[in-house]
Order: structure tokens, then C-alpha cells, then sequence
């Protein structure tokens, strides 16, 4: 993934913020892909954010120059865990690609686990997101709805998932969604030929 990343400070309090990845000044995500076999547009995390979309805006609008030097217990600082937190999981989506047919890389989140596999998951872009760290911004969780069950998968495989993609938010227990791909074939990731 080629977001910029911040470390907002060497503090516990704010050091979890720093492994998540920033978008300040993101630049205009590469043009779609043309389809590839069955159809699928093979998309990159970046592309799922919206050309312009800045979380730190809101930050440099309220004259924090240097999150770094502020104290855990600086009510500063926790006014700008709350606001990074509220920016992101109102993340705003790439509105071009709802309803179109993707292929996607990432990490499993379980959700929803049966014997015969996983039924739900959420799919991320950065080992340990959501588990280890706090959720990215919902325009880079993406709920995944498989077909039929997922067997022999678990938290933090590296997969590939392809179906067609809606815009739609959700909730669950490990962060807000901005997508879900429902219908959708999960396999082992295997990086393309070059």
C-alpha cells in the first residue's frame, strides 16, 4: 500500500494511532484497471479512497501543527483521538465503485465462524488492523459475505476476494465498514505474475 504513514507520538496513548495509515494530501488514486478474467477489476486499497479525501484536515483546522508533543494526559490529545476516530469511521467511499465486480488482496478479520468456514469477515489492508491496532478508516475495512463458507481460514490469513462491491457501511465489534462484498469467492492469496 503506498499511504503515507504519521507517528503522532511515541506516547502509549497516541503511539496505537501511529500504526494506522494516513492520507494527508493522498493524490488521485491510479485509473481502474480493465477487467480481467471473469470479469473482476483487480483494485488496490488506495483505490477505495476518494481523490482529496484528507482525515487530517480537521486537525490542521484546529491548529494542531505537531500531534507528537502533546502529553497522554493533555485533554488535546484525547480531543484528537475522538476527532481522527469520528473522521474515520465516517470515511467517505469511492462512489465509482459501487456495484462494479472486484478482486481484492488483504488480511482476515473474523466475524462470523462456522464449522464449515468462515460466513463473514472483514477484509483489511495492513497486518493486524483491527486486532493489534485500532480499525482503519471505514473506506479501507471491507465487509465480506462469502458465497458459501470459507473453510480453512483464520485471523490475519492473506487472501484474495472477489464479488461485486457495494458502498454500504457497517457496524460490528472490530471497526466500521465502509464496503461489503457479498457473494464472494475467497482464496488464498498468491501475489499476480509480473
Amino acid at each position: 500500500m503506498t499511504a503515507h504513514r504519521s507517528l503522532l507520538t511515541r506516547r502509549s496513548g497516541l503511539a496505537a494511532l501511529a500504526t494506522l495509515p494516513l492520507w494527508p494530501g493522498l493524490a488521485a488514486a491510479q485509473p481502474l484497471t480493465k477487467p480481467g478474467p471473469g470479469g473482476y477489476t483487480e483494485l488496490r486499497w488506495d483505490d477505495l479512497v476518494p481523490k482529496g479525501w484528507d482525515p487530517m484536515k480537521q486537525l490542521k483546522d484546529r491548529g494542531i501543527a505537531n500531534p507528537a508533543q502533546l502529553q497522554d494526559t493533555d485533554p488535546k490529545a484525547q480531543d484528537l483521538m475522538r476527532l481522527l476516530r469520528e473522521a474515520w469511521d465516517n470515511a467517505p467511499t469511492e462512489a465509482q465503485l459501487d456495484g462494479i465486480k472486484v478482486k481484492l488482496p488483504g488480511y482476515v478479520v473474523p466475524l462470523e465462524d462456522e464449522k464449515a468456514g468462515l460466513t463473514e469477515f472483514l477484509l483489511v489492508p495492513y497486518f493486524g488492523a483491527c486486532v493489534h491496532t485500532p480499525p482503519p478508516p471505514a473506506n479501507q475495512i471491507v465487509l465480506v459475505v462469502p458465497a458459501k463458507p470459507a473453510a480453512g481460514f483464520r485471523s490475519m490469513d492473506t487472501v484474495w476476494v472477489s464479488g461485486v462491491l457495494k458502498a454500504k457501511r457497517g457496524d460490528s465489534p472490530m471497526g466500521t465498514s465502509g464496503y461489503r462484498l457479498e457473494a464472494a469467492q475467497v482464496e488464498r492469496y498468491k501475489a499476480p505474475a509480473r
